[in-house]
């Protein structure tokens, strides 16, 4: 599966971790920075990350920051993307089974290498489950859709 993965500064090392081990599961990884410690804009790296989800150069995304939320309040913001914070393996799953969550977030200073290894493995095996699941992520993208017709017609 072809994954971006993207963190700022302080979701650097999480980033390197699991960069690494998506790739000794035979992932093709996508890496759109931070590429040291030195502080950075999450934002730009957020929406770099969320557009190749978007229009799905990658199948799914992973972001990192300190916290998560700020990566989740940029991805979230391109249409398309539904970027899921989580910091247990329950979440992970119920994010892609009933949300059809694209894009995993992680705060850095809440979980370990370790456990995101395992959250993210769930949450890669999971799948949407459709149903009256399908019925709510349709109406998600129905707001979101409402909402981008309403930003076009007030730049016009």
């Amino acid at each position: 599966m072809r994954i971006v993965i993207g963190a700022d500064h302080g979701g650097f090392k999480l980033k390197e971790s699991l960069a690494k081990f998506l790739k000794s599961k035979g992932h093709t990884v996508r890496d759109v920075g931070a590429f040291s410690e030195e502080g950075c804009d999450y934002p730009l790296i957020g929406y770099q990350a969320a557009k190749l989800v978007a229009d799905k150069t990658c199948a799914r995304g992973i972001l990192i920051c300190k916290t998560g939320i700020g990566m989740s309040m940029v991805a979230n913001k391109v249409r398309g993307v539904r970027a899921a914070l989580c910091d247990r393996e329950d979440i992970a799953r119920s994010s892609r089974e009933h949300n059809d969550a694209n894009v995993l977030v992680f705060a850095a200073n809440v979980v370990s290498p370790a456990k995101a290894k395992n959250i993210l493995k769930i949450w890669l095996k999971a799948g949407h489950l459709g149903d009256r699941h399908a019925r709510r992520v349709r109406q998600i993208k129905e707001i979101e859709g409402l909402e981008y017709e309403g930003v076009k017609k007030n730049r016009s």
